[in-house]
């Protein structure tokens, strides 16, 4: 879904026929300004998607942008400032402030694990654990707050798991169809596969075929055993029970990737508000 849908079907979702409120003590015709303030230190996201929000509304309404996105941000900053018929701004606030207040929360949480991983190799991904219809937006925070985007559906990646494996018949089964198919079809996409045991693992290193190996729960010391196995021959993702504790010691093992799903599937919005403004 595109950005300017996802703004369209939110609007519509809370205005429907019209917001009763404003139009009942509003007058259609009164001017005014108001401004975004911060109530909670993190890093600002969602900025050029609230812009959109309030044009989409009145595409006459003026916004000054004070502060940008990937921004680290104080309690009492100011954002921006938008200006405008008043019953547009209201119309519009609600749903840019919860663009706004989940992007921010899922960037702020993404930077504090990049922190974590500063001077070492391993890059974070997000996964598709995210908010219907959001994946954009949520994938679009993750950037903002520092980390990489893991595939964005099923369509742009072949992904083989746990449950591809078993339903196929076997993972040498698995890889082989999964390039037959890619032979077949002439599509040009990459192909990744979950390995749960170090037996698994040596499977595939006589198989080849696959272009990233992810070690789905692996304990640490079994991570550390399965790089000397790898020898750099596959790309290499650690995922699952990996946590902001824990992150930096799993990265030590010189894993290229790590995939939290937290970063958008446990998110806490920041705290903001839009208020009045002279």
């Amino acid at each position: 879904m595109k950005i300017d849908e996802i703004i369209a079907k939110a609007i519509e979702e809370d205005i429907n026929e019209g917001d009763h409120t404003s139009l009942a003590i509003i007058d259609p015709n009164a001017n005014g300004k108001a401004k975004l303030i911060i109530k909670e230190k993190g890093i600002l996201a969602g900025v050029e998607i609230a812009k959109k929000t309030f044009k989409h509304v009145n595409k006459n309404t003026k916004f000054e942008i004070l502060i940008n996105d990937g921004t680290e941000v104080k309690e009492g900053d100011i954002a921006f400032y938008v200006e405008g018929k008043i019953i547009s701004i209201l119309g519009a606030e609600r749903v840019a402030l919860n663009f706004m207040q989940r992007m921010s929360g899922i960037a702020t949480h993404t930077n504090k694990i990049v922190q974590k991983l500063e001077g070492l190799n391993t890059k974070l991904l997000d996964t598709r654990k995210t908010a219907p219809n959001l994946r954009i937006l949520d994938k679009m925070a993750v950037k903002i707050g520092g980390g990489e985007n893991h595939r964005f559906g099923l369509f742009d990646m072949i992904m083989i798991k746990d449950n591809h494996i078993d339903f196929a018949g076997g993972i040498e089964q698995a890889i082989r169809s999964a390039n037959e198919y890619l032979k077949k079809t002439k599509k040009k996409l990459k192909i990744e596969i979950e390995v749960r045991t170090v037996f698994e693992l040596i499977k595939v290193m006589e198989l080849g075929g696959v272009d990233r190996v992810m070690f789905d729960n692996f304990r640490f010391t079994d991570i550390k055993s399965a790089m000397k196995i790898m020898n750099k021959k596959f790309e290499t993702e650690a995922s699952g029970n990996i946590t902001i504790k824990n992150i930096r010691k799993y990265a030590s093992t010189g894993v290229d990737y790590i995939s939290v799903g937290s970063l958008t599937n446990n998110v806490k919005g920041m705290d903001m508000s839009l208020l009045a403004s002279e």
